[in-house]
């Protein structure tokens, strides 16, 4: 389990010491992490924090501002004709479901919260069943651009959709989402961040699955200067399942991370997290943290997260930590794995002896690599898209 000591600065859920020195205990796991819709209860971070010690706080400092932003031209337009029909205008923050999942556990989320009056609500109504993916476009209209965001992505009982946030352009971005999926439904979220170079981008995904309902989640990420994006997954129904997938390419400069949590709290539920990062160029950096917690009513769990990276140069680094913390013993199986490295010289070897250039052979492996994820999007014109954008992040890399 991995730990760090916090400034002693009193924050929600802070422990004083019982010696009475004024010391306060640190915060030991994902699930004890403060929450407060208020920016003033965090204070900014350090880089002590646990949740902050790999992050780029330098880069990040804009999004750390509670400030108003300027009115006028929006610094991230949004196209939302394809959900145009499932929109709801119950959006500011005192109108449910709008906090019904969601709980701000940093200073930006929180900051977003506060900054954005009204959010983007999409509803699929209940026993609705849609093939197609309703699209929502995010596009940045300049880097020196702050904006804020809370999105409401809610699936009624029974129904069947999946959801895809695109993300490009330029910002400063500080994101929040949250997800509902009530009873028996099946929602796909996907998140595609394809920023430009310059942008900075910080989302806090956040979701409740309830009885017998399923929630696949998936994050892309190939642009931006800095990307952030924490999914939250709390299965809370019997039945509940949870899919988390990603996928992510470093260039040099690029800081791409995730922290993700899969909280089990109700009985039989499944979950099974899958993150694979490619890296390449001097200063490239991906961080992936995973926590799992399986709380002690979710007897009959069965549960795995997995992170893999492939490191393509010299001066590139993949941080990857995974966490497991089990309250129950009658559960179906439980486990977690971290793999780091360089190309596997025996599958380069097999291409080459069968006449394959070793710069083919190379970007066969990692196309390969990745492409695991990339299938399980499940959406054919997103996947070819994002088969090609591997096919130019090795080209921009080899040349």
């Amino acid at each position: 389990m991995t730990t760090t000591t916090q400034a002693p600065t009193t924050v929600p859920g802070s422990v004083p010491h019982s010696d009475g020195a004024g010391s306060f205990v640190p915060v030991q796991t994902r699930s004890e992490r403060p929450t407060s819709y208020d920016p003033a209860d965090f204070p900014r971070p350090t880089g002590r924090e646990v949740n902050w010690r790999h992050s780029p706080l330098a880069r990040l400092a804009p999004l750390f501002v509670d400030e108003e932003t300027e009115t006028g031209d929006l610094a991230v337009e949004y196209d939302v004709d394809a959900v145009a029909a499932h929109l709801v205008e119950s959006s500011d923050p005192d109108h449910a479901p709008r906090g019904e999942v969601f709980r701000p556990e940093d200073l930006i989320s929180a900051t977003a919260w506060k900054r954005c009056p009204h959010a983007l609500h999409v509803r699929i109504a209940a026993d609705e069943e849609h093939d197609e993916p309703f699209v929502i476009s995010l596009r940045g209209t300049g880097a020196e651009r702050h904006a804020n965001g809370h999105i409401v992505l809610e699936a009624a009982p029974n129904s069947r959709a999946t959801v895809v946030l695109d993300h490009s352009g330029s910002a400063q971005y500080a994101q929040n989402v949250e997800i509902i999926v009530r009873d028996g439904a099946r929602l796909k979220v996907v998140s595609v961040q394809r920023w430009e170079d310059d942008a900075v981008h910080a989302a806090s995904h956040q979701a409740r699955v309830d009885k017998d309902a399923q929630l696949t989640h998936v994050v892309v990420t190939f642009g931006g200067s800095v990307v952030r994006v924490n999914p939250s997954v709390r299965l809370a129904g019997s039945g509940a399942e949870g899919r988390l997938y990603g996928l992510s390419f470093a260039d040099s400069g690029q800081h791409l991370e995730s922290q993700v949590y899969l909280h089990h709290e109700g009985p039989h539920t499944t979950g099974d997290v899958l993150y694979k990062g490619a890296l390449q160029g001097a200063s490239a950096r991906s961080v992936w943290i995973g926590d799992v917690l399986i709380g002690s009513d979710a007897v009959g769990t069965d549960s795995y997260e997995a992170n893999r990276n492939l490191v393509l140069t010299e001066g590139a680094r993949a941080d990857s930590i995974p966490n497991l913390e089990i309250e129950t013993g009658d559960i179906q199986g439980a486990g977690h794995a971290s793999a780091t490295g360089r190309f596997d010289d025996e599958q380069l070897f097999y291409l080459q002896a069968r006449g394959i250039a070793e710069e083919e052979a190379r970007r066969l492996v990692v196309i390969g690599f990745l492409a695991e994820i990339v299938q399980r999007i499940g959406i054919p014109d997103l996947e070819a898209q994002l088969t090609a954008a591997i096919e130019r992040e090795l080209e921009d890399g080899a040349a």
